[in-house]
């Protein structure tokens, strides 16, 4: 921290409108057919965020260099990345090229705008808008270059940090996705087959208390779990917490500790988690018991979780929803429960490590982000002409 005070103390900081300091391009219209018809090795860029913003490649390119670009229109409006080397953007982006490289710097300029550019969003026409004119206006605080670079070398270093995590864990996914795969593939006769029902001991359902009614929620301690919250984890709290008088005057009942907990409803059908709680559910969560003496239950929800695609697949209806009986039967390999806990074993470790919300990856990932955005905001916060 003396160090960080001591690059920033006394130094001379002009603000400047990025017009003024840079100047301002838009992109081409490129339609579908355009890059298919003229696919090559130079990335072409568009609004979206995923995969960097490339939507594919042509075989000329519009800017050769250092620049910094940004998306002008809809939900990802104002969204800035730095970018290298030969390439094109549509024209839904737009492209900044610094005047005078002896005065600023192109990444310190794209760490700042990560920052200031969506505070300059408008609405146009409806939709969310950074058009050229705005963004010329958008304020800059120029250091010394000495000290640009440096935030720049402090800042590239947690990203680096985040970036390396962000391999790991897509790494470690790949070889969980491998293992399960490799764990939970039987050879014929290898195993007995049995049917989900018949590893139960029970099935659990539940209800919605009516959403008007204060004495169903008012105060409520009870655990209530919704299909979004079905995630393939284990569920440890809830969202909405519902009253004993729903428990007592509604459908909704109290399911016991570890069942399988399976989304059976839309979007989120197929869907399974662990209840580590006492907890009540909606109608949409059906809820399995199983029976220890012929499965555990976190084989039982690996398996599930393995067959997810298959399970979603077999969705009725306009929602694709499934029901009891289409759980019921569904088939599930079972091997001697030694053998369980020893799949078991294995496929936890890389279960805690690449989902787990307190622990593994996602959370150092997540911990690695806030840090770099508190120094961020800490480094690029200079006092503002009066």
């Amino acid at each position: 921290m003396k160090y960080l005070e001591k690059l920033l103390q006394g130094v001379q900081v002009e603000w400047k409108p990025l017009g003024d300091v840079c100047e301002l391009k838009r992109g081409r219209v490129m339609s579908k057919t355009y890059l298919a018809e003229n696919a090559g090795q130079y990335s072409v860029y568009s609004s979206q965020t995923a995969n960097n913003g490339e939507i594919g490649k042509i075989k000329t390119y519009d800017f050769d260099g250092e620049t910094v670009t940004w998306t002008t229109d809809g939900a990802n409006a104002g969204t800035v990345f730095h970018r290298k080397g030969k390439f094109s953007i549509t024209n839904v982006c737009g492209l900044i090229k610094i005047n005078d490289l002896e005065k600023l710097d192109y990444k310190y300029l794209f760490y700042w705008l990560s920052i200031e550019a969506k505070k300059h969003v408008y609405s146009g026409m409806g939709n969310p808008k950074l058009m050229s004119n705005q963004m010329a206006k958008v304020p800059i605080p120029i250091p010394p270059l000495s000290v640009q670079k440096e935030i720049v070398r402090i800042l590239d270093t947690f990203t680096e940090l985040t970036t390396e995590l962000t391999t790991e864990l897509t790494a470690r996914k790949k070889q969980y996705s491998f293992y399960r795969e490799k764990l939970l593939t039987f050879k014929d006769n290898e195993v007995e087959w049995k049917t989900l029902g018949e590893v139960i001991i029970k099935t659990y359902s539940g209800s919605t208390p009516k959403s008007g009614n204060p004495k169903y929620y008012n105060n409520g301690t009870i655990p209530w779990l919704r299909t979004q919250e079905v995630k393939f984890t284990d569920i440890v709290t809830t969202d909405i917490k519902i009253t004993e008088f729903a428990v007592d005057n509604t459908a909704t009942k109290w399911i016991p500790i570890n069942c399988v907990i399976i989304a059976i409803s839309g979007a989120t059908a197929g869907r399974s988690a662990i209840n580590k709680i006492p907890l009540t559910t909606n109608q949409h969560c059906l809820c399995l018991e199983i029976n220890s003496k012929k499965a555990l239950y976190r084989y039982v929800f690996h398996w599930v979780s393995f067959n997810y695609e298959n399970l979603k697949g077999l969705g009725r209806g306009a929602r694709g929803d499934l029901n009891s009986s289409i759980i019921k039967n569904y088939k599930i390999p079972i091997p001697p429960l030694k053998e369980q806990e020893r799949i078991v074993s294995i496929l936890d470790k890389f279960d805690t490590l690449t989902t787990s919300i307190s622990e593994g990856l996602p959370k150092e990932i997540e911990l690695r982000k806030k840090q770099y955005e508190y120094y961020r905001e800490m480094l690029l916060t200079f006092p503002k002409p009066e």
